[in-house]
C-alpha cells in the first residue's frame, strides 16, 4: 500500500490525533509544514481562520495534504510524530545576513524555531515594531487580542511580515537574532517549578483528610475511599433495544473515554444525587494528582467550590480566580500566568456542586479576556464554554436537576455517579471497622433489613451506619426504615456524644432532644435562611445573626469549609447539604414562626422566580406583595427546587405518627404539630392530583400511559416518609393508568421502596417501566411488595445480578397478573436461567421474556430449552448479545421442535456459526408456529448467509 493510500485509511485516526491536543499543538504542526514548503501561503491562510473549530481545521488540513500526493502525506505524518514526541525545532543559524534578499522566505523556512525564540519576548518586539512604524496601533491590538497565546501572537506577527513590503520582515530578522536563546520549556523555569510544588502541597493538605461528613474526627481519605459506580451517561432517547449498557469507569479513566457529546467542548460533567459521593470523588482526584499517582498529564490543578464562589461579590479575572482564590505564586505571578495562558492543555479546573451555585447557566454573555474582571457567574460560565482558557480541562459536578440543556451543549462527556454497589457497601464498612467482628455484624444487620440496606446505596448513608454502628447493633427496637429515621438516629448520636455523662446515660429518648431544643432551632433557622438565600457557607457575622454560638457549634453539625486560600479564615458549612435540609425541616416542624399555610411552598414543585418574567424583574418586585421579607414563606419561595424536595420529604417524615409523638414530648403544642401534619397531608394530596390530571387520555386501543414528571418521585418519597397507609391507598386509587414509565429517573433502592409502598394498593394491573436506573438487587427486593399488581416489569440496564432475579422469580411464581419481564443489559448469567425456566414452565400466561445483553451461555440455554418443551403460552424469547454459541443453540433447537406457542426467537450477536444454524433449520422443519428467528451479527460468511436465507425465510440474517 502506498503512503497516500495508507494516509486515507488512517484518516479518522489522524483527525483524532490532530484534535486531541490543543490548538497550539495543531498550529505547531502547521508551522513545520509551512517551513518545509509542504503548504503554500494560500494553503496556510485557509487553515488560519480565527474561531473555526479545530476539528474543521484538521479535516481541511488533511484534504489539502491529500491533494499534494504521497510526499505531502509522508511530511504530515512526520510532523505529527515530531509534535507528539515534543520534539523541539532545530535552532536558528548562529548569524544571518541582515541584508538577506529574501527576509520573508527566511522567516518562513525557520518558522518553528522563530516562534519558539519569540516566546516570552513577543510583547517587547510588538512595542518596538510599532514604535518604528512597521505596524499600526490597530494591527498591534488585533495581535494582542486576549484569546491569543504568546505563541499565537508571534505567529500573527510573522504573518504580517510575510505580506507587508515595508521592511518588517528584515527588521524582525535582526530583532530575533538579538533575542536570547530559550534554555528550557517555560514550565521548567525556577519560579514556575516552585509554584507547581506549592500548588501540589496546598492541594495535598486540603485533600488528605475526609472531614466532609464529620466535625468530630478526621478520616484519612486513602484509608476509607471506596469507588462508586461511575457510568458514561447516555442521552435520553438514545438507548434503543440493541444498545449496550453504559460503560462503567474507574476514577483514573475519567478523561479516557471517547464517548463525547461534543468533541469541541472541554468540560466533563459528573452528575449524581445528593449524597452519592461527588465531592469525595473530586477530593480523591485531587489527592491522586498531588501525590503524583495519577492525572500527571496536568501540571496545574485548581479546585473550586461553587457554593463558595457564589459568595464572591467583587468582579474578578481568571488570574484573580486562580491566584487569589486558590494558590498565590511567591515569584513572578505575571510570568506564571502567561505560562498558564500559553499551555491551557496542562491545566485542570474542578468546580464542585454546580447545583449550589445560585446563578442559572446562560451562554448569552461572552467574555474572552483572561485579565479583565467580570462577575463570578460570567467568569464561570465562560470558562465552561471555553471562551476562557480554551483547551483547559474542566470537571463540573452537580445534581442532575440543576443541569440545563443549554449547559449540556458545552459538555464533552457526561458521567453519572450511581453510588455504592453491594460490594462497595461491604468494602466501605470493612475499611471503616477493622475491629474483629464489627463489620460482619453490621453487614448481617443490613442484609436482614432491606430498607436500611437500600439506603446505604448512597455513601452518605453508609457513613451514617458506620457512625451509628453501636446504636444500630445494640438498640432493641426496629432498625431505621426511612431517610428521616436515619437522620434522627444520627442526630441522637451527635447529641449523646456532646452531652454530659448524667444526661448521656438516659439514652437517646425525647429528653435528649428536648434538652438541646434551643440549639437545634438555632441551627434550623440558620439552615432555612441559607436555603432561602441560596447560601451554604456561613461567616461569623451570619452565625451571630442566627444566634448560633460556640455551644451550638460544639455539636459538630457545622464544620470548616475546605478549599480556602491559605491564611484566610474558613467559613462554616453544614456537614452535607442534606443535613442543612434536615435542620430546616426540623425548624419548620417545631418553630413557633411557622404558619401551616407557608408549608405549601415545599410541595409546589417550582420556584416563583423560574418564569421568563421573573428572570427580568427583581426578586423583591415578585415577592414583596405576597410574603414578608425574611418570613418562612419568603425563604421557601427563594429556595432551589431540589433542596425544597429534600426538605419536604424530611418534614413529612418528622410529622409522621411515630415521630410526631416524639416531637410532641419535646414541644408542648401537639395541636400545632397536628395542624402542620394536616397541611402537609393536604399539600401532598393536591400535588399528586395535579400530576394525575396532567396524564393525557389513552390512545384508542392502548392502555392509559403516564411518564412520571420530575417531581412525582419526590412526592411518592414524601408519602413513604410519612408511612401512612391511608394516604398511600388514596394516592393509588387516583392513579388510573395501565403503564407507568419511570425511565432515566435515578431510581435507586430507596425510590423502589417508596414506589412499592404506594403501588401495592393499585386496583388494576400496571406495566411498570424502570429501565435505565440503579435498581440493583436491593431495589428488586424492595419492589417485591408491589409485584402482585404488575402485569409487566421492565428492568433493562439496572445492574441486577442472578441473586436479584432469583428472588424476583421466587415471588413472581405467586403473582397471577405478571405476564412480561424485560431484563436486558444486566449482569445475568447461566446461574439464573434455571429459575427463569421454572417461572416460564409454571406460569402459562407469560407472553414475553427479554434477556438481551447479559452473560447467558450454553448452560442457561439448556435450561431455557427444557422450559420451551413445557411452556405453551410464551410468544417471544429475546436472547440477543449473550454467549449462547452453537452448543446452546442446539439445546434451544430441541426445545423449539416441541414448542407450539413461540413466534419470535431472537439470537443476534451470540457467536453462532453455520453449525448452530443447521440445528435451527432442523427445528423449523418440525415447527410451523415460529415466525422469526433473529441471527444477525453472528459469524456467518456472505455465502452462508445467502444459502441459509434461501433454505428458510424465517431466518433473519
Amino acid at each position: 500500500m502506498c503512503a497516500q493510500d495508507a494516509f486515507q485509511t488512517q484518516r479518522s485516526q489522524l483527525v483524532e490525533l490532530l484534535v486531541s491536543g490543543s490548538l497550539e499543538g495543531f498550529e505547531s504542526i502547521v508551522d513545520r509544514l509551512l517551513s518545509r514548503e509542504v503548504l503554500s501561503w494560500e494553503d496556510y491562510e485557509g487553515l488560519s481562520l480565527v474561531g473555526q473549530p479545530i476539528s474543521h481545521l484538521a479535516r481541511r488540513l488533511l484534504d489539502t495534504i491529500w491533494n499534494k500526493g504521497a510526499w505531502g502525506c509522508e511530511q504530515l505524518t512526520a510532523a505529527v510524530q515530531e509534535a507528539q514526541a515534543d520534539s523541539q525545532p532545530p535552532e536558528l543559524p548562529s548569524s544571518w545576513d541582515p541584508h538577506s534578499p529574501h527576509p520573508a522566505r527566511d522567516l518562513q523556512s525557520h518558522r518553528p524555531a522563530i516562534v519558539r525564540r519569540l516566546y516570552g519576548h513577543v510583547e517587547g518586539v510588538l512595542d518596538l515594531t510599532q514604535q518604528r512604524g512597521f505596524i499600526s496601533q490597530y494591527e498591534t491590538d488585533e495581535i494582542r487580542r486576549p484569546i491569543f497565546t504568546s505563541s499565537q501572537r508571534a505567529r500573527r506577527l510573522l504573518d504580517l511580515a510575510a505580506v507587508k513590503a515595508n521592511g518588517l520582515a528584515a527588521f524582525l530578522l535582526q530583532c530575533i537574532q538579538e533575542l536570547p536563546v530559550p534554555l528550557a520549556l517555560p514550565f521548567e523555569d525556577a519560579a514556575c517549578k516552585k509554584y507547581m510544588s506549592k500548588l501540589r502541597t496546598v492541594i495535598s493538605a486540603q485533600s488528605r483528610f475526609l472531614s466532609t461528613y464529620d466535625g468530630a474526627e478526621n478520616l484519612c481519605l486513602e484509608e476509607v475511599y471506596t469507588e462508586n459506580v461511575l457510568e458514561i451517561q447516555m442521552e435520553v432517547g438514545m438507548a434503543g433495544p440493541s444498545q449496550q449498557s453504559p460503560t462503567t469507569l474507574g476514577l483514573e479513566e475519567l478523561f479516557s473515554t471517547r464517548d463525547h457529546f461534543n468533541k469541541e467542548a472541554d468540560t466533563v460533567l459528573v452528575v449524581g444525587e445528593a449524597g452519592s459521593g461527588k465531592s469525595t470523588l473530586l477530593q480523591q482526584l485531587h489527592l491522586l494528582w498531588a501525590s503524583g499517582r495519577a492525572f500527571q498529564e496536568f501540571l496545574f490543578v485548581f479546585p473550586f467550590s461553587c457554593r463558595q464562589l457564589q459568595c464572591l461579590v467583587k468582579p474578578l479575572s481568571v488570574q484573580m480566580l486562580l491566584f487569589e482564590h486558590c494558590c498565590w505564586p511567591d515569584l513572578g505571578p505575571q510570568d506564571i500566568f502567561q505560562v498558564l495562558l500559553d499551555h491551557p492543555e496542562r491545566i485542570l479546573l474542578t468546580f464542585d456542586g454546580f447545583d449550589e451555585f445560585r446563578f442559572r447557566f446562560t451562554d448569552g454573555e461572552r467574555h474572552c479576556c483572561p485579565t479583565a474582571p467580570t462577575s463570578v457567574q460570567s467568569l464561570l460560565f465562560n470558562l465552561l464554554q471555553g471562551n476562557l482558557l480554551k483547551n483547559a480541562c474542566k470537571v463540573l459536578t452537580s445534581r442532575p436537576g440543576a443541569v440545563s440543556a443549554s449547559l449540556r451543549k458545552h459538555v464533552r462527556t457526561e458521567l453519572s455517579l450511581k453510588g455504592f454497589s453491594e460490594e462497595g457497601i461491604e468494602l466501605y464498612l470493612r475499611k471503616r471497622h477493622r475491629e474483629p467482628g464489627v463489620a460482619d455484624r453490621l453487614l448481617c444487620l443490613l442484609r436482614a433489613t432491606s430498607a436500611l440496606h437500600g439506603l446505604c446505596h448512597l455513601p452518605v448513608f453508609s457513613w451514617m451506619v458506620s457512625k451509628c454502628h453501636e446504636e444500630l447493633l445494640l438498640q432493641g427496637r426496629g432498625t431505621p426504615k426511612t431517610t428521616t429515621d436515619m437522620y434522627l438516629l444520627i442526630l441522637r448520636h451527635f447529641l449523646l456524644h456532646a452531652s454530659p455523662p448524667p444526661l448521656a446515660t438516659h439514652g437517646p429518648g425525647p429528653s435528649l432532644i428536648q434538652g438541646r431544643l434551643p440549639t437545634l432551632l438555632h441551627l434550623g433557622h440558620l439552615a432555612l435562611w441559607g436555603l432561602g438565600t441560596c447560601c451554604y457557607v456561613f461567616s461569623a457575622k451570619q452565625l451571630q445573626a442566627a444566634h448560633v454560638d460556640s455551644e451550638d457549634l460544639s455539636l459538630g453539625f457545622l464544620v470548616h469549609a475546605k478549599r480556602v486560600v491559605p491564611g484566610s479564615t474558613a467559613p462554616l458549612e453544614f456537614l452535607h447539604i442534606t443535613f442543612q435540609c434536615f435542620f430546616a425541616a426540623f425548624y419548620l416542624a417545631l418553630s413557633a414562626d411557622t404558619l401551616p399555610s407557608s408549608l405549601r411552598h415545599l410541595f409546589q414543585g417550582h420556584r416563583p422566580g423560574s418564569s421568563p418574567l421573573a428572570r427580568v424583574l427583581p426578586k423583591w418586585f415578585l415577592r414583596g406583595s405576597r410574603c414578608k421579607e425574611g418570613s418562612v414563606a419568603a425563604l421557601l419561595q427563594g429556595a432551589e427546587p431540589h433542596n425544597l424536595q429534600i426538605t419536604g420529604a424530611f418534614l413529612a417524615g418528622l410529622l409522621s405518627q411515630e415521630h410526631r409523638s416524639m416531637l410532641a414530648e419535646c414541644q408542648a403544642s401537639e395541636t400545632a404539630l397536628l395542624r402542620r401534619w394536616d397541611c402537609v397531608r393536604r399539600c401532598l394530596t393536591r400535588s399528586l392530583c395535579k400530576h394525575f390530571r396532567s396524564i393525557p387520555p389513552a390512545v384508542p386501543g392502548e392502555a392509559k400511559s403516564m411518564h412520571a414528571l420530575p417531581g412525582f418521585l419526590w412526592l411518592i418519597r414524601s408519602l413513604y416518609e410519612m408511612q401512612e397507609e391511608r394516604l398511600a391507598r388514596e394516592a393509588a386509587r387516583r392513579l388510573n393508568v395501565g403503564h407507568l414509565k419511570l425511565t432515566f429517573c435515578s431510581v435507586g433502592p430507596a425510590e423502589c421502596a417508596a414506589l412499592a409502598f404506594v403501588l401495592r394498593h393499585l386496583r388494576q394491573p400496571v406495566a411498570l417501566q424502570l429501565d435505565h436506573n440503579s435498581v440493583g438487587d436491593i431495589g428488586v427486593e424492595q419492589l417485591l411488595p408491589c409485584l402482585g399488581v404488575c402485569k409487566a416489569l421492565y428492568l433493562r440496564d439496572n445492574n441486577i445480578s442472578d441473586r436479584g432475579i432469583c428472588k424476583l422469580v421466587e415471588h413472581a411464581l405467586r403473582c397471577e397478573q405478571l405476564q412480561k419481564l424485560a431484563l436486558f443489559n444486566n449482569k445475568l448469567t447461566d446461574g439464573c436461567t434455571h429459575s427463569m425456566a421454572r417461572l416460564l414452565a409454571c406460569k402459562q400466561n407469560f407472553l414475553a421474556l427479554s434477556l438481551v445483553g447479559n452473560n447467558i451461555g450454553s448452560v442457561g440455554a439448556q435450561a431455557l430449552a427444557l422450559m420451551l418443551e413445557k411452556n405453551m403460552a410464551l410468544e417471544e424469547l429475546c436472547l440477543e448479545e449473550n454467549h449462547v454459541q452453537d452448543e446452546g443453540v442446539c439445546f434451544l433447537a430441541k426445545g423449539l421442535a416441541r414448542n407450539s406457542s413461540l413466534k419470535v426467537l431472537k439470537l443476534s450477536n451470540n457467536h453462532i456459526t453455520s453449525l448452530g444454524a443447521e440445528a435451527l433449520l432442523w427445528a423449523l422443519e418440525k415447527n410451523d408456529t415460529i415466525l422469526e428467528v433473529w441471527l444477525r451479527g453472528n459469524t456467518f460468511s456472505p455465502e452462508e448467509i445467502e444459502k441459509l436465507s434461501h433454505q428458510d425465510t424465517r431466518l433473519l440474517l
